[in-house]
């Protein structure tokens, strides 16, 4: 049976399918509702530091005795995990180094345990069932479907001995309803934690001028509002980076989600001018130059993933990862100014670079480049520019530059005050450390 969630919802919405509207009225920073996931992982890597469970951050986590790879917690996270961890247990001991599912085929694998075992609506499908989600399965193009087989492949390969498959055609729906509705869980600093579905969410339509954030407590999704909202009003979050001009943010949106955005700020295109800033010269570049950087610039951000990525892609040392950025720097510093977002992403991840080396001096140098642009082309209460106050006031810190370091700690508290809630465990942590500083 369907269920409610207090002044939201469920409606269709023109142009968009299905969608939220609030019933009610709603201030900025104010809870619309939160959701637990339908299923979740750990990402691999946080191992050690979070629990599998509840994906609580603390130290002391106590690992399975079994695989000795899954920590947690205490003794009821571990039993509470266990119905989901039984399926890879076995399997990551006995294929040790070699266990390596995606984090999707790890999903998939849970939603169809879940659903066989589960018989009536969980907690998260108040609104939308599992099998409601969409799957553009008729969009998916030929490069995609091969990585949905591929998955399908790992599937069998890793988790045949606990699970009963459905046929070949459901999985590649299973597998694109994963992927257009899958969430990404993400900590203060936007360091990824794990992934997630949560199918109440997924109804949360899309726009590049949202009023609603989604963001963490553990695993479980919270929608907070960014902006007051009325009764009547649809729900928007966004669902990719918001920094990129308006071409940028449709290519995106059409190659993951199968749609073009029609938000306002995509009709008027607004902030482009701003984002595309050219350099101001004695011979200004004329529109083949602008668009031959373009292009380029294009192409080195989809290279420059990260800094980890790109050092295990082509075995680079960080020095030579650093001498790639500061080359791309310099080549669309011709053509661009500082606060052009291509510009802008090449200094980020710099600034990862610097990190990556311990070059803190130099990661702040980056860092502080990026921030006022960031704060001016990023819409109010983004957690883009609320992570890199956090970032650069650590550093400030670390460098025993105490006032710049609380203020900066300070500003992000202020974002992070509407977009996780006052009392949300990182503010109760953020609280601390700028007490200790006193």
């Amino acid at each position: 049976m369907k269920e409610n969630i207090e002044g939201i919802e469920r409606f269709v919405s023109p142009g968009k399918g299905r969608g939220l509207r609030v019933t009610k009225p709603f201030k900025v920073g104010e809870l619309l509702f939160a959701s637990l996931p339908y299923t979740y992982v750990l990402t691999a890597s946080e191992r050690g530091s979070n629990c599998e469970f509840c994906f609580t951050r603390k130290e002391g986590l106590a690992k399975c005795g079994k695989c000795k790879k899954a920590l947690y917690c205490n003794v009821k996270c571990q039993k509470g995990d266990w119905a989901m961890h039984k399926l890879e247990c076995g399997a990551m001991i006995a294929y040790g180094e070699n266990w390596c599912p995606s984090e999707s085929v790890r999903l998939v694998a849970r939603i169809i345990a879940k659903q066989k075992a589960q018989k009536e609506r969980s907690t998260s499908e108040k609104l939308l069932l599992i099998g409601e989600l969409e799957s553009h399965i008729d969009d998916v193009d030929n490069e995609k479907r091969e990585m949905n087989e591929g998955d399908i492949a790992s599937l069998h390969q890793f988790y045949s001995k606990n699970l009963d498959f459905p046929s070949k055609t459901a999985l590649l729906t299973l597998f694109s309803q994963v992927n257009c509705n899958g969430f990404t869980v993400e900590d203060e600093e936007l360091s990824k934690m794990g992934s997630a579905v949560y199918p109440d969410v997924a109804l949360v339509n899309h726009s590049c001028c949202p009023n609603v954030i989604v963001t963490y407590k553990g695993n479980v999704a919270e929608v907070r509002a960014v902006q007051d909202m009325a009764p009547g009003e649809e729900v928007f979050t966004s669902y990719i980076d918001l920094l990129y001009p308006t071409a940028d943010r449709n290519e995106r949106l059409r190659d993951a989600y199968y749609f073009t955005c029609d938000c306002k700020e995509c009709k008027t295109k607004s902030k482009d001018k701003l984002k595309l800033k050219v350099r101001k010269r004695n011979k200004p570049p004329g529109p083949e130059e602008i668009s031959s950087m373009m292009r380029y610039a294009r192409n080195t951000i989809k290279e420059f993933r990260s800094a980890k990525q790109i050092a295990d892609k082509y075995q680079k040392t960080p020095g030579e990862l650093m001498e790639m950025c500061q080359l791309s720097l310099d080549k669309m510093g011709e053509v661009f100014e500082d606060s052009n977002v291509y510009m802008l992403h090449m200094m980020y991840q710099a600034m990862g670079v610097c990190l990556y080396m311990g070059d803190w001096d130099e990661a702040i140098r980056y860092g502080e480049k990026v921030l006022k642009p960031y704060s001016i082309l990023y819409p109010p209460y983004s957690m883009n520019v609320a992570s890199m106050y956090l970032k650069l006031g650590r550093l400030y810190l670390g460098l025993e530059r105490k006032l710049s370091g609380i203020d900066a700690l300070k500003k992000a508290m202020a974002i992070m005050e509407v977009a996780h809630g006052k009392d949300h465990q990182y503010l109760i942590e953020l609280r601390k450390e700028i007490e200790m500083q006193k």
